[in-house]
C-alpha cells in the first residue's frame, strides 16, 4: 500500500515539477520567488503545483501586478521565500544525520541550524540584499527576527510529523531509499502549512516581504537616495501615489507603474516598474 502511494506521490512530483519549472520562466516575478516555488514544488508535488497556479501565475498578460496584491497571496509568496531555504539545509541535515549516526535531539538540532543558516544567510540575506541597499551585513541584521520566527514555525509542524512518521518506516532514515523522501516531503508539506500564520504576521507588520513583480524593460537603474543598489525598476517608500500604484512585497521598497489602481489613499501593495521618463515630475526632479 505505502509502496503505490509513494510512487503515485513520486510520478505526480516530476509531472508537477516539470510544469512550474518550464510555466514560470513567462511569470513575471522576481528569480528568487521563481526558485521558490522551484524548491517547494519539488518538495510538496502536486501542493507546489496548485500553489503556484493558484497564488502567482500571472491569469492575464498585465495583470499580476494586481493578481498578486491579496494579501493572502502576498503571505504565499512571503512562505514559499521561507521553506524553501530552509527546506534545503534541512534536508541537508537529515541526509548528514543518517550517515553520521545522529538521533533524536542532534538530528533536530543538526536540522535546525542548517535549515536557519541556509534559509537566513542565502535564501533571505543573499538573495535579498538589494532591499538592504546592497548591503550582505544590513540584511543579514534586518531578516534575523523574521526567519527565526518563519523557522520556528516551519520546525514545529515539521519535527513531530517526520518522527511520527520515521518511528513507522524503518527504512526513512536513508537518504537513499524513496521512504526518506517521501517523508520529508510530507514533513515539509506540514511545516509549510505551521509557518503560514506567522508569515501572514510578519507581511503585515512589514516584517517580511511578500509576491513581487519583475517585468523586463521596466527602465534603467535610478538611484534612491536611502539606496545604492536597486532592482531594475524604480523604488521608492510609501503608499498610494496619484495616478500610480504601489509595488512589491509589503513593507519594503516599491515601485510605481502608471495606470494601476490611481486613487489617493489606494494602500493595496502591488508590484511593478516604470522607466524613467515616465515617473512623476516631482520623482525625475529628485
Amino acid at each position: 500500500m505505502l509502496e503505490g502511494v509513494m510512487l503515485l506521490w513520486f510520478v505526480l512530483t516530476a509531472a508537477a515539477l516539470l510544469f512550474v519549472a518550464v510555466d514560470i520562466r513567462t511569470t513575471p516575478e522576481s528569480p528568487v520567488l521563481k526558485w521558490g516555488f522551484v524548491l517547494v514544488t519539488a518538495y510538496t508535488g502536486v501542493v507546489g503545483a496548485f500553489l503556484y497556479v493558484l497564488g502567482c501565475r500571472e491569469p492575464l498578460p498585465g495583470l499580476h501586478e494586481r493578481y498578486v496584491a491579496a494579501r493572502w497571496r502576498q503571505t504565499l509568496g512571503s512562505t514559499m521565500h521561507c521553506v524553501a531555504g530552509d527546506g534545503v539545509g534541512i534536508i541537508a541535515g537529515a541526509a548528514l544525520s543518517s550517515v553520521f549516526g545522529l538521533a533524536g535531539l542532534a538530528e533536530i538540532i543538526l536540522e535546525y541550524v542548517l535549515g536557519f543558516a541556509f534559509g537566513w544567510a542565502i535564501f533571505q540575506a543573499l538573495f535579498m540584499r538589494d532591499m538592504a541597499g546592497g548591503s550582505y551585513l544590513r540584511a543579514l541584521s534586518s531578516t534575523f527576527i523574521s526567519e527565526l520566527l518563519s523557522m520556528n514555525l516551519l520546525m514545529a509542524g515539521m519535527v513531530p510529523t517526520v518522527m511520527a512518521l520515521k518511528s513507522r518506516i524503518a527504512s526513512a532514515t536513508d537518504p537513499t531509499t524513496p521512504h526518506f523522501w517521501f517523508v520529508m516531503s510530507i514533513g515539509l508539506l506540514v511545516g509549510f502549512i505551521f509557518a503560514y500564520p506567522m508569515n501572514w504576521w510578519l507581511v503585515a507588520y512589514h516584517l517580511k516581504h511578500g509576491m513581487m513583480t519583475v517585468r523586463p524593460g521596466g527602465g534603467r537603474r535610478a538611484r534612491h537616495p536611502r539606496r545604492s543598489r536597486l532592482p531594475s525598476c524604480y523604488t521608492a517608500h510609501g503608499h498610494g501615489q496619484r495616478r500610480c500604484s504601489v509595488a512589491a512585497g509589503a513593507g519594503h521598497d516599491l515601485a510605481f507603474v502608471l495606470g494601476i489602481g490611481g486613487r489617493r489613499g489606494d494602500r493595496v501593495p502591488v508590484a511593478g516598474c516604470m522607466s524613467e521618463e515616465t515617473q512623476p515630475a516631482s520623482r525625475q526632479r529628485a
